[in-house]
Formats: structure tokens, sequence, C-alpha cells
């Protein structure tokens, strides 16, 4: 069987690690967080799934419970808040309201787990806890991948980019190129 590597300890000045010593892994031992998390820091700076989502200036409510189990650390939790997004049809600021729930199991001994099963496992590391993959999954699973303003968003004009929501009879007259040589004929003849 192959040495299993040891994972990296958590930064325990994230708001998204949590320490379970005082658990002493008893099982029934239970705690209850309620944490306001930076989006920034969570989804990145600048922007996120492809320039649709900027999370500056957006903070997200973390309430997670963390109970001790026989196996490890049981982490149930729902992240909540807004995100600042951009409708995919007419470019215009959308606020997308975020509520998504998560449940993972922290292993105490993931070496005790079959291979198959350790590659799917999250270890609890020096007892810390990180949820950051956890929260940052569920959020990111939580936002549409085509945010509109207005479900019926007639988007721009695709030609000179005008806003169709702000004039809906807004048009051009189009000439197929095709034909364009034969529009001045009925104007020479008739001079």
């Amino acid at each position: 069987m192959p040495p299993v590597s040891k994972p990296k300890r958590p930064d325990v000045r994230s708001p998204y690690v949590f320490d379970v010593r005082e658990f002493g892994r008893r099982p029934g031992a239970m705690r209850q967080f309620d944490r306001d998390l930076p989006a920034e820091a969570l989804l990145g700076g600048g922007s996120t799934l492809d320039g649709l989502y900027t999370p500056e200036s957006a903070d997200l409510l973390l309430d997670l419970r963390l109970e001790s189990v026989v196996e490890g650390v049981l982490a149930t939790g729902r992240v909540s808040g807004s995100l600042v997004g951009e409708c995919v049809r007419c470019l215009d600021p959308v606020e997308v309201e975020v509520d998504a729930d998560f449940q993972e199991l922290f292993y105490y001994d993931p070496e005790e787990l079959t291979a198959e099963e350790r590659e799917e496992a999250v270890a609890v590391v020096e007892e810390l806890v990180d949820v950051e993959p956890l929260v940052r999954d569920a959020v990111m699973l939580d936002l549409p991948l085509q945010p509109l303003c207005e479900p019926d968003c007639p988007g721009l004009c695709p030609q000179c980019g005008a806003s169709l929501a702000e004039d809906p009879e807004h048009h051009h007259d189009a000439v197929d190129p095709r034909w364009a040589a034969l529009s001045g004929l009925g104007t020479e003849r008739s001079e």
C-alpha cells in the first residue's frame, strides 16, 4: 500500500478554519458557529465564473454546526448572502441571493479507509478542520451560470449595442449586401 501523504496544516487565522481540539474525539460533542465571511477571500479577487460575479464588498454568512462522531467531525452548514452579478443579456448589475447547504465528514484517521474511500475523504489536520472548499463549492453550485436582471430581458441590439429594454421600438433597416448594388437603380431611373 502506498504511503499516505500528510495534508498541509490549515492556516488558523482563516475564518474558515475551526479548532476541534475541545471535542477530544468524544462522539456527541457539538459546537455551533455563526461567522461573517468576506466573499472576496472566498471567491478570489477580481471576479469569478468568467467575470459574471464580483465579490468585492460582499459578505456571506456562515452558519456551521460541528459534531464529533466516531469516525471524525461532521460539518453541517449553510452559507447565505448576496453577490453582484452581470446580466448576460444586457450587462446591467444584478444582485443574486446565495443560500446553499453543505455537509462533510472530516475523518480523524483516513488511513483506516480503503484506497478508493481515501481519495474522496477529508481529514482533520492537527485538530483543525478547514471548511473553505466546502463553502466555495456550495456557493459556486448555487450561483446561476447565466444571471438575468429579468426573466424576459431583451438584451442589447446586436448591431449597435443599444439597450432594447430602454427602447423597445429600436431597429435598423437592414440591406442585404448582395442587393446593395441594385439599390441605386430605382433612383437613377426616376431622375
